[in-house]
């Protein structure tokens, strides 16, 4: 019966191992996350410690892996992975079942490590979450183009939505429902089909200012602006791990944002903008300096403002990932061509993408 044991904490601990290290690679090289990356590591150095305790040499003789009548176990459908992401998660389930396995058996024969690999259990399920509330920040650096869509009092509704859907067929990554001086009412229900219009798209939707109604209707996340709702305060209004960005018009600004945990931060404006008429434009050295302030912190960034299809490859070259536009595509007698145009001047997207298909969030 020993034998037995033995085998079953070798498989096992073989098991939760391999999963942390899937885990580790994600936060390292998919999120760019040195601590969470640290984090995995840490318990699964935890995990070797604690397996030490035991006899190494039972634990190797007791493998029979030739034997092994799981080796011939044929799934009918086995589950696809589809992105990096799916990767990661099932590596977290399985890193918890193996987990749960190796505090049971090991009381058998070695009662003190039992305690140690229950915590280390509950290690991951944090580990797992934390992840998971930053894949909406993973998924908006696949953006490039984000495209700002008006609502108000004299623009029907209708209006709105069908800019929305041609600048969803012209290939926006990304829109932002910017509605003002419309009832509550009215902008919750123009959020709600705002929201499962991009989702038809698997396109991101945002909400400018109002937190609340971004989190009532559905919607990805919220832009807040200086003025508004603290990003603490927004990000648990909504029953889902929401995208959360701010406005940053200077490096204080965009430093502060960072610090508070802003998913993304618009850059701005970098032109004159007919948008924003009052602010004075703040340039490509404005650009390059925020690019480089938040090089080392987790926030993306979209670069706004007075954008054209002229002075947009100013700021690619610069080193902008993203494009926030608005006036230069609603605007436009043809917004879906527009859109097409935008996104002909960006790089080739890579093959794979490394987040959640909206459906699974």
């Amino acid at each position: 019966m020993e034998r037995k044991t033995y085998r079953i904490l070798d498989a096992n601990f073989n098991r939760a191992r391999e999963a942390l290290r899937t885990m580790e690679e994600f936060c390292r090289f998919v999120l760019d996350d040195a601590d969470l990356s640290a984090r995995a590591k840490q318990i699964r150095h935890h995990l070797c410690d604690q397996i030490k305790n035991l006899d190494a040499e039972l634990l190797l003789a007791a493998r029979d892996s030739e034997s092994d009548v799981g080796r011939t176990l044929v799934i009918p459908q086995p589950q696809q992975r589809q992105t990096l992401t799916d990767c990661f998660l099932a590596a977290a389930k399985r890193a918890s079942e193996a987990l749960r396995v190796l505090a049971e058996v090991s009381r058998l024969v070695c009662p003190a490590i039992a305690g140690p690999l229950e915590q280390e259990r509950f290690e991951i399920y944090t580990l797992e979450k934390e992840v998971f509330c930053r894949l909406p920040a993973v998924r908006f650096r696949q953006v490039q183009l984000y495209v700002l869509i008006p609502a108000g009092e004299n623009i029907p509704d209708s209006r709105t939505l069908e800019l929305a859907k041609l600048c969803l067929e012209g290939g926006a990554d990304a829109l932002q429902l910017r509605a003002k001086e419309i009832s509550d009412i009215r902008f919750f229900r123009l959020a709600e089909q705002f929201a499962a219009l991009c989702k038809t798209y698997n396109r991101l939707s945002i909400i400018n200012d109002r937190a609340d109604i971004a989190a009532a209707a559905g919607a990805d996340g919220v832009h807040l602006g200086q003025e508004d709702l603290p990003i603490e305060k927004a990000r648990i209004l909504f029953s889902k791990p929401p995208l959360l960005g701010l406005t940053a018009h200077s490096e204080s600004e965009l430093r502060r944002a960072a610090a508070a945990g802003a998913d993304y931060v618009s850059i701005g404006p970098c032109f004159p903008s007919p948008t924003k008429p009052n602010l004075p434009a703040a340039g490509l050295d404005y650009v390059r300096k925020a690019l480089d302030i938040l090089q080392n912190t987790q926030t993306a960034h979209a670069a706004i403002g007075g954008i054209t299809l002229e002075n947009a490859p100013l700021l690619l070259n610069a080193g902008i990932r993203t494009l926030a536009l608005s006036s230069a595509v609603c605007s436009s007698p043809d917004p879906l061509q527009t859109c097409r145009k935008f996104k002909e001047i960006f790089p080739p997207k890579p093959a794979e993408t490394c987040y959640l298909d909206k459906t699974d969030t």
